[in-house]
Formats: structure tokens, C-alpha cells, sequence
């Protein structure tokens, strides 16, 4: 990698979050999937990181994009990986087995705080295999998620 190429954070959604500003909006907020992507490419272009932004409703293409997200770690050339799975997380060994395969940096996130909400959602496959969970700040989560990584990179390696 150049000096000139930037870090890659990837941004995977998971099942539903297209629905995001009509979906249940007392519980997600009333932003679009396209608002939280202007959040994030913002956060990355504050911390001079790429963007990968997806959303699929579809629990082979997340892991697919995971494989891919670590084809660019081991280049080194991945910042890192926030990950909200929907309701992926409470259900895929899949994504669990490709977080740890894959050996990247990853930071689960939720947009509402599964743990004061139904008893399903408290148990996460991908908690044991993330950097960092993070739940209940809603969209701005996202940003707090990269600005998270970039410090992480900032930090000397040991």
C-alpha cells in the first residue's frame, strides 16, 4: 500500500436497514440508510479513510463483503469493519465465523439499545468475536463507531 492510499473502513447493514426512516421510527429515528451513508462518509473524510458502504438483506452477501474486508486487512489496508447485522446478530454463526476468520477489526453496532428491548435481542454471535459493541446512540452511532477505528489506528501497535 502507498503512502497515498487510504484505509478502508467498511460499513455493512444487515436485514431491514433499507427501511430505516419508516421502519418503526420511535424506536430508529426518522433518518434514511442514505442519511446515516452521508454520516459516515463524513466520518471517514474527517479521519482521511475510504468508505465501503453496504446493505444487504441477505446474510451470504454480509459475509461475502466480510471476506472481502479481510482480503484488505491482511494487505493492510482495512481500518476496519462496523458491522450492524439487524437481526443477524441474534441468529448467525455464519457472521461470527467469518469475523474470526477473517482476523479484522470489527465493531458490532445497534441503533437502538437491544438490551432494554426484547429478551431475543440481548444475545449477540458477534459480540465475542468484535473489538468493541456498541448500541443505543442511535444513527450517530455510526460516526462514533469510525471515529472509534481511527483511534485505534492512531495507537502504536503492542
Amino acid at each position: 500500500m502507498s503512502s497515498a492510499t487510504k484505509k478502508t473502513v467498511f460499513v455493512l447493514n444487515g436485514p431491514n436497514l433499507n427501511l430505516l426512516g419508516t421502519r418503526e421510527p420511535a424506536v430508529y429515528g426518522a433518518q434514511t440508510l442514505g442519511d446515516v451513508e452521508k454520516l459516515c462518509t463524513q466520518a471517514c473524510e474527517r479521519h482521511g479513510l475510504a468508505l465501503r458502504f453496504h446493505q444487504s438483506n441477505h446474510e451470504g452477501a454480509l459475509v461475502d463483503w466480510i471476506h472481502e474486508a479481510g482480503r484488505l486487512h491482511a494487505a493492510g489496508e482495512l481500518a476496519g469493519v462496523v458491522l450492524n447485522a439487524g437481526a443477524y446478530t441474534h441468529t448467525s454463526i455464519a457472521l461470527h465465523d467469518a469475523i474470526k476468520g477473517t482476523g479484522i477489526t470489527l465493531i458490532e453496532l445497534h441503533i437502538s439499545n437491544v438490551h432494554a428491548r426484547e429478551s431475543y435481542r440481548h444475545h449477540s454471535y458477534m459480540a465475542a468475536a468484535a473489538k468493541a459493541v456498541m448500541c443505543g446512540f442511535g444513527v450517530l452511532g455510526y460516526g462514533l463507531a469510525i471515529d472509534g477505528l481511527a483511534q485505534m489506528l492512531a495507537q502504536p501497535a503492542g
